[in-house]
Order: structure tokens, then sequence, then C-alpha cells
């Protein structure tokens, strides 16, 4: 079912700032911004080779991300994420497991469809499952 692992996500006030500070104490480039509406985020990632790190902000005060920074107000880790061949499998699969999904089913800025399970189901981690064809 889980393909790999394709990135780890970051929640930040300023994705320009998180940028400054991870180049400026790891060495680490982040990419371009883009800006994913549907799920109300802007982000940018680092390429680390086979998995990315992801930077998230908020576009709007409603959006998942603004409700975790009202929490964490410096930010913080905010989910992992995992290839998928199949998400309709493998969300049958962890339905099965015991695993509910949290939120709908949305897209990633690249189209492809994603999914969220609850953390209480998954070792109090807020797991995304992103399907990948390739």
């Amino acid at each position: 079912m889980i393909t790999g692992l394709s990135h780890v996500a970051i929640a930040v006030p300023s994705i320009a700032s998180a940028a400054e500070t991870l180049a400026r104490k790891l060495g680490l480039m982040v990419g371009p911004i883009v800006e994913n509406v549907e799920q109300g985020v802007r982000l940018a990632y680092v390429d680390l080779g086979k998995a990315r790190l992801e930077l998230i902000e908020p576009l709007r005060a409603d959006s998942p991300v603004a409700r975790f920074l009202e929490r964490n107000p410096a930010g913080g880790l905010h989910h992992v994420s995992f290839n998928v061949g199949d998400l309709d499998a493998a969300l049958a699969a962890t339905a099965e497991a015991g695993a509910r999904m949290v939120g709908g089913r949305g897209h990633n800025t690249h189209g492809e469809p994603i999914a969220f399970l609850h953390p209480a189901d998954v070792l109090g981690a807020l797991v995304e499952l992103e399907e990948r064809r390739t």
C-alpha cells in the first residue's frame, strides 16, 4: 500500500523567514512558493533526494494550518506524508484496519489525490496519503 515517504510538513508563520533559517543554520535551499487554494495554504519544498521537507503557511484564517498555528504560534511538525499507488485502495485498507479519514479528500499542488488520517488512529501523528502512480 505505502510506496515511500513523500514529505514531512512543518507549519510555519512565514515561509520566507523559515527559508532563511534553514539556509543559514542547515544549508538547505527552499524551492519556489506555490499556493494550494483548496487546502488554504502556501507551501514550498526542500528537496532531500528521495523525500522532501514541506514548509506550509496559512492562506486564510479558517485553514487547518491557521488553527494549528493558533495552538503553536512558532510553528512545528504538522504531518508526515506517504506515497500510495491507489488512494481509494489505501483508504479502504486503512479504514478496515481502524484508521479514520479526517476532513475530506483533496488534491495537492500537482493535482494528485490526497487524504489525511486521524492522529488518534496513527500513533498521534497526522498522516497524509498522497497518490503517486510513478
